[in-house]
């Protein structure tokens, strides 16, 4: 047998029509252009932004806007200032632990 893809048939959420629906998450209605799913693609892209961002490791630093007024630029500017104290402690920590476990 080759490989064809499983057909089915799917009532759009929109429009109401019947499209043919190959059982994929960015299949679209061929009627309204709507896709067929949308919690199943919603849930397929939540997935895929899980796994490129399963390895990394982002640090959220407060953000320093331009509009913000003097003090309170400056404020944050300290604030920003111990975050990274902060980080580069906990680095710091952690190379000591595997540098003292190996």
């Amino acid at each position: 047998m080759a490989d064809t893809p499983l057909v089915s048939t799917k009532k759009c959420p929109f429009c109401q029509q019947w499209s043919e629906w190959q059982l994929q998450p960015t299949d679209r209605c061929t009627h309204c252009g709507q896709l067929l799913d949308p919690q199943a693609h919603h849930r397929a892209q939540q997935a895929t932004d899980a796994t490129h961002k399963k390895g990394q490791f982002a640090v959220r630093l407060i953000q320093i806007n331009p509009e913000d007024g003097a003090v309170l630029r400056f404020l944050k500017w300290i604030v920003r200032g111990g975050q990274l104290l902060f980080m580069a402690l906990l680095g710091l920590f952690v190379w000591i632990a595997t540098a003292v476990a190996a």
